[in-house]
């Protein structure tokens, strides 16, 4: 693969009741580029977005290795406007279902067949480096159609053919299935696209790397219209821990968040990657394999995202952990009955509403003994 590219500030812009300004925006990006995102996308190429020039030449003077990606509709006076703005990466979007040309724009294949053409030609023209062009509701295409389109596209020279899971239908087999058949097609970089409609953005989106694909797109907390996207800090932490990806997961959590707090969305506690209390256990079970070897109930050190680990003791409590425990103060078993310790541990967990912190638990044994 080549990389992720993050989307936070195009997509996630389109959540709906959602609009950074323009010092978010700076913020947003210095923190993607403090992670090692590869590709940012940056905006949609529109004079209507007056943010943009003062953005870009931030994220130039900021970063000048990091590569800007300008999203594109396929008209003409876009395409010019954009290469006003100098991105490394135009990514051109075109509708290839039936149900999105002909009932959205109320036009045929060919049009867009032609559409596209005619814009890759264009940009090429205007000396774009890098030219993508996004399949918007791929996962609905006719695959005949597919073809045919990624063929006019190659014939163009694009650089890239992104699959866009539009409305979020995809499973992981049916986008490994398509971006195996897309791949057939040429020498193009493919990406993908992921909504999460149906839970599956993260999935997908890791199953079509699987399969080939080069890039995948995310948004920091998973923003977009509708359900979201793929997760940002879901993608980056599972390349990283489990595919070696040079991605600086200390620094996710800072990042969401800020973009937590600027987008009005809490993070929860168990979120993965960077939910405060994914490191937090009280069963007993687990408990007494976390106290033999963490690597036992734990994927990875609380440390690489900057979480901590806490054990606590409630309801869940069993015998092993109170036995351990009596281990650690050097005092015996004999003269005392575990089980009703264990029972006495639950009915004070269920009182207070919560469990036992370590101090409160050794407070509690410690009067049994004193009696």
């Amino acid at each position: 693969m080549k990389g992720l590219i993050d989307s936070t500030l195009r997509e996630g812009s389109q959540t709906f009741g959602l609009a950074f300004n323009l010092a978010q925006k700076k913020e947003i990006f210095a923190g993607l580029c403090s992670v090692g995102i590869e590709e940012i996308e940056i905006g949609i190429a529109t004079p209507l977005d007056e943010d943009l020039p003062s953005l870009i030449k931030f994220c130039r003077g900021l970063n000048r290795t990091r590569r800007l990606a300008l999203w594109c509709r396929c008209r003409h006076e876009d395409i010019v406007f954009a290469r006003s703005l100098q991105p490394d990466v135009l990514s051109l979007s075109i509708p290839v279902s039936d149900i999105h040309i002909e009932r959205k724009l109320n036009r045929d294949r060919q049009w867009a067949l032609e559409t596209a053409r005619k814009s890759i030609l264009t940009a090429r023209q205007l000396g774009f480096k890098v030219v993508s062009l996004g399949l918007e509701d791929a996962t609905r295409a006719d695959h005949e159609f597919l073809k045919e389109i990624i063929k006019t596209a190659n014939s163009c020279d694009v650089g890239r053919i992104r699959l866009a899971d539009t409305v979020g239908i995809a499973s992981p087999l049916k986008i490994a299935s398509l971006v195996q058949y897309v791949k057939n097609l040429g020498p193009m970089e493919v990406g993908v696209h992921a909504h999460n409609d149906f839970g599956m953005a993260t999935a997908n989106s890791l199953a079509a790397l699987d399969a080939g694909a080069d890039w995948a797109d995310a948004t920091v907390l998973g923003l977009g219209e509708r359900a979201g996207n793929a997760r940002l800090e879901e993608l980056a932490g599972y390349l990283a821990l489990q595919r070696s990806r040079r991605y600086k997961l200390e620094r996710l959590k800072d990042l969401t968040l800020k973009v937590g707090r600027m987008s009005g969305r809490t993070i929860e506690p168990h979120n993965p990657i960077v939910g405060e209390k994914i490191f937090y256990c009280e069963t007993g079970l687990h408990l007494q394999g976390l106290n033999k070897d963490t690597a036992i109930y734990e994927p990875f050190s609380p440390k690489i995202v900057g979480a901590t680990r806490k054990f606590r003791y409630g309801s869940k409590i069993g015998k092993n952990e109170v036995l351990s425990l009596l281990g650690e103060m050097k005092k015996t078993a004999a003269n005392i009955n575990v089980d009703e310790i264990v029972l006495t541990v639950r009915r004070k967990a269920g009182v207070l509403g919560r469990p036992l912190k370590r101090r409160e638990l050794l407070s509690l044994i410690t009067s049994v003994f004193n009696s």
